[in-house]
């Protein structure tokens, strides 16, 4: 017997121990469950107390029985009970029976739908108040009825209590129910009153804007807030307070995160606001998202404006250098014609390099994240830009926890930094100085990277225009190029950029996301399918000094045994394989839930490359590629 059953029985039994009738019946009007008084004081079959038997069963076989007194119309008195049933309200009622028996009936509603309804035979308590009433000639008849109309209200009222009480009984479960959900999810929930005081929360305020009070009921939003974010806020509580629903987000100062905030007004039934209702929501990664989308459409914008004119001053400064270069070797021409010529030589040949540059800013780039540990990536930086830097100017570096991986683009953040630091050094100038590279956690939204010098620092309109393309403070000797490109990298890793003036000179900080590498990834189980041998032991040894394990084949045929391996962990295969099938025909034939990864040589358009169904990594490429691509996977 199952523990199911086991309380089944005892529940019956238990049920069958009470004095009372008792029957429930279901929404759909069906027996539940009854006990035994019921059966045995209706005199019912066996038939009409299994679960499940129709209530109109139950009634019609009391109208036969004379249950309700003589009836005329059998069927019509059946329907009129059983419509009675679907109207379902609570109720108490005292009946004399056909037997001659007098029984109270109690019913009440219950939440789920049915109703459950008691029976107690009362036949000796109405006997005996028969009998007061005929011996007991020191009472009046009127005390009598008072008493009898008393008792049924009494009974009454307590019938319609033990309804509120399971009403009340329900209500709390279901406030309960409510808080519980509200608190589970990833936003701040509240209402403030005209006051500005609290008067219900989720409790999630500090997970969204950390440093708000854990629990606000009770305080006012200042205190719940703080004065700044409050003042950031207000505009739309007043607008809310005025009955204007309204959406907006801001920069939480305090932990550098953005936040969206949905401000709905709370009427009464008269339609006059008493509050506000708010919903507060953490939109750091997606605003991070639409920066980097953003800038990533601006770019393609401006490759697409750039290329026409670039492949045309291209061509005409390479028909202004070969005619210079004509005109430099032609005998005859004097001094001060050869110095024009190589003048406009150098102009033409800048004029390239400045093509270059742009092509730089416009072109395609894609963000190739890593794990990276920053201390000693900026130290690299620093050291390697000493030499270039001269020994006029000294260089330290400050990295404030972060001693976990982040991930980040190396490659972008060290073009980034080594241009701040060329621009520091051209600000200081020959007399030398300090810069000082900091680095330090937003909590746990982002990395602040700052370069400062102590130079002479920005001056009002470069604090402007210093991050617009062609701006620069350094005359001819600048293409104004270098922070734009700065500028440019940080807002397609979802960044930014802030400009300022210190005591001592200038500063520079780059805010980007914050993504910290999981430190915990178990190592796979890899097979590696490649045909050309060199590549695979060299690929093979990549992946061991990342700690994989590795199973090696050399075609899509000899692979296909090996993908059903329960082990396996990564299929890495590249796309032109020895024999008949293809890269991509073994990766659309592995397991389902099986993650996979494609290597090729082939350009970015060739018709095997758009139809790889999983990441492909482009040949060549070095071990941090390669465990990058494997942690994207993963994920």
């Amino acid at each position: 017997m199952t523990g199911e059953e086991t309380r089944a029985r005892l529940t019956q039994a238990g049920l069958n121990l009470i004095g009372q009738a008792l029957s429930i019946f279901d929404s759909e009007l069906r027996l539940a469950v009854c006990n035994r008084p019921f059966q045995v004081m209706f005199d019912l079959p066996d038939a009409l107390t299994r679960p499940g038997t129709p209530f109109e069963d139950t009634i019609r076989y009391l109208v036969e029985r004379g249950e309700y007194g003589p009836v005329v119309d059998l069927e019509a008195a059946v329907r009129i009970r059983v419509e009675q049933a679907r109207a379902f309200e609570p109720h108490y009622i005292e009946r004399t029976r056909a037997n001659g028996r007098t029984i109270s009936v109690e019913g009440a509603p219950l939440p789920q739908g049915g109703w459950v309804a008691v029976y107690t035979d009362i036949t000796d308590i109405k006997r005996q108040e028969s009998l007061l009433r005929a011996h007991s000639v020191e009472l009046s008849e009127q005390v009598l009825a008072n008493a009898e109309r008393l008792a049924a209200a009494n009974r009454a009222l307590g019938a319609t209590n033990a309804a509120l009480e399971e009403a009340k009984r329900e209500l709390t479960e279901i406030e309960a129910r409510t808080r519980q959900v509200t608190e589970m999810m990833p936003a701040h929930i509240a209402h403030m009153n005209r006051d500005y005081i609290y008067t219900f929360s989720n409790r999630r305020a500090h997970l969204v804007m950390p440093g708000s009070l854990d629990d606000p009921v009770g305080h006012h939003a200042a205190q719940v807030l703080g004065e700044e974010t409050l003042e950031r806020i207000d505009p739309g509580f007043r607008r809310a307070l005025a009955g204007e629903a309204n959406v907006f987000e801001i920069n939480h100062d305090p932990s550098g995160r953005r936040v969206r905030i949905a401000l709905t007004p709370d009427r009464d039934r008269t339609g006059a606001v008493r509050g506000v209702y708010i919903l507060s929501t953490d939109v750091t990664h997606e605003a991070q998202a639409r920066a980097a989308l953003a800038q990533s459409s601006k770019r393609e914008l401006a490759a697409q404006l750039t290329s026409g004119l670039a492949h045309d001053f291209a061509n005409l400064l390479t028909i202004i250098l070969g005619l210079q270069g004509r005109l430099e070797r032609m005998e005859g021409l004097g001094p001060e014609a050869l110095d024009v010529v190589r003048a406009t030589l150098g102009a033409a040949r800048r004029g390239g390099a400045l093509l270059d540059r742009i092509a730089a800013i416009s072109g395609r780039r894609e963000l190739k994240p890593q794990p990276v540990v920053l201390r000693p990536l900026i130290e690299d930086i620093a050291a390697m830009a000493r030499p270039t830097l001269g020994d006029a100017i000294r260089v330290e570096t400050f990295v404030l926890g972060l001693e976990g991986a982040v991930m980040l683009d190396p490659g972008q953040l060290q073009d980034s930094l080594i241009n701040l630091l060329l621009n520091a050094r051209d600000a200081m100038g020959a007399l030398g100085g300090r810069i000082r590279i900091k680095a330090h956690a937003v909590r746990d939204t982002w990395v602040e990277i700052s370069v400062s010098d102590t130079g002479p620092g920005f001056s009002p309109e470069a604090l402007t225009r210093a991050l617009d393309p062609f701006f620069t403070t350094k005359g001819g000797g600048g293409s104004g190029l270098g922070l734009s490109m700065v500028y440019d990298t940080t807002k397609l890793a979802g960044g930014t950029v802030r400009l300022e003036n210190t005591e001592e000179g200038a500063m520079i900080t780059l805010r980007l996301p914050m993504r910290m590498a999981d430190a915990t990834e178990e190592p796979l189980i890899v097979l590696l399918v490649e045909d050309d041998p060199d590549i695979r032991t060299n690929t093979r040894e990549m992946l061991r000094s990342l700690g994989h394990s590795v199973i090696e084949a050399a075609s899509a045929a000899e692979a296909r045994p090996l993908c059903a391996l329960p082990e396996l962990g990564l299929v890495l295969s590249d796309i032109q394989l020895g024999g008949a099938e293809t890269g991509v025909d073994l990766v659309r034939a592995l397991p389902e839930g099986l993650p996979a990864a494609l290597m090729t040589s082939l350009p970015a358009g060739h018709g095997l490359r758009t139809a790889a169904p999983c990441p492909v990594l482009q040949k060549p490429f070095d071990t941090a590629e390669l465990a990058a691509l494997i942690a994207g996977v993963r994920r």
